[in-house]
């Protein structure tokens, strides 16, 4: 076996999990010399026998850059493909998942000259992903313990303002009020809610010194912060996330990766256009429209030639459009 892998193989699809793997060789004609199932102490060994420059593909999973970086130690070609780009392949269609159709569909996909490959990400890319991964869900834990209390205090008649402000200051004066119905047990578990909440705060906190500290060290973090309606952690996010914006032909193309330009149902030559596609990161979308809702809400305070255009573009199409089209601006200026 290893004899023919060292001849014959020229590309390998995988389909990754966590205790096995798939793997599906072809030659350079095309032909499959093997398809099978692998533990995941066996993959490494495996390749290992692979030739040298040999492409090995996969979809992108959370393990996926993992995998790649240790395949291209190899002196192996690991392709990234997203798993939307890879599902046509599958000959049997969406009947006949399983891991030795996927491992075929995805090595077929990367044999398209067109296909569009995800970068493999450095490891210190993904260690300021995992900051931003965490700072999110801790905001909707804290999201979450707010409403928590909330609910619990109105259980026993006692009402708060819907802003967190409100009932960080109103929480103290309720569970020390003796008229309320609340008893001693009840007290005691909104303390430790409201406890839970301070260290959520406390951890949030932790994430933007991260995030803070990334953008000091960080030269282009430093540069895409300058621009209006990109913040620190906008900008830490994007450079976090993609890496290197060369890989990109402009900037249009860029905004179509965010999903920020519009959804086309275009035939006949005539254009029609509807919402923003919605393709690519939520987060970084998120981070994106946010940024620019708050500029867009500001601009009549700034001189600049950006907001004077968002300005009268906030006459001409109102504020909704004007936010996402200075989203898409800020994607195609970064």
């Amino acid at each position: 076996m290893s004899e023919v892998i060292r001849e014959e193989v020229v590309r390998v699809g995988v389909d990754l999990a966590k205790r096995v793997i798939q793997a599906h060789a072809v030659d350079g004609r095309g032909r499959v010399a093997t398809n099978r199932t692998l533990r995941r102490e066996q993959f490494m060994p495996w390749c290992a026998q692979l030739p040298p420059g040999c492409v090995v593909a996969m979809e992108a999973s959370s393990s996926a850059h993992h995998w790649a970086r240790k395949l291209a130690a190899l002196g192996l070609q690991p392709r990234v493909i997203s798993a939307q780009l890879a599902e046509p392949y599958r000959l049997e269609g969406r009947c006949g998942k399983n891991d030795a159709n996927d491992a075929a569909a995805i090595c077929e996909a990367a044999s398209r000259p067109s296909m569009r490959f995800v970068p493999v990400k450095s490891v210190e890319q993904q260690s300021m992903q995992c900051v931003h991964r965490l700072r999110e869900g801790f905001k909707e834990e804290r999201t979450g313990c707010i409403n928590r209390i909330r609910g619990l205090l109105a259980e026993f008649g006692v009402v708060v303002a819907q802003s967190p402000k409100a009932l960080r200051e109103a929480l103290p004066d309720a569970l020390e009020d003796a008229d309320n119905e609340m008893n001693g047990l009840a007290r005691l578990a909104i303390e430790r809610a409201a406890q839970h909440w301070r260290e959520l705060d406390e951890h949030i906190a932790w994430c933007d010194e991260r995030i803070a500290q990334h953008g000091r060290d960080n030269a282009a973090v430093k540069h895409a912060a300058q621009l209006i309606g990109i913040g620190p952690v906008t900008a830490s996010a994007m450079t976090s996330a993609v890496g290197d914006f060369k890989q990109f032909k402009n900037g249009s193309q860029f905004a179509a990766w965010l999903g920020v330009v519009p959804r086309q149902r275009s035939s006949g030559g005539k254009s029609v256009l509807g919402g923003i596609t919605k393709h690519g990161q939520s987060y970084l979308r998120m981070l994106l429209i946010q940024g620019a809702k708050s500029a867009v809400m500001t601009a009549e305070r700034r001189s600049d030639r950006i907001s004077q255009w968002v300005l009268a573009l906030r006459e001409r199409a109102g504020w909704q459009k004007a936010v996402v089209a200075l989203a898409n601006k800020n994607a195609r200026i970064l």
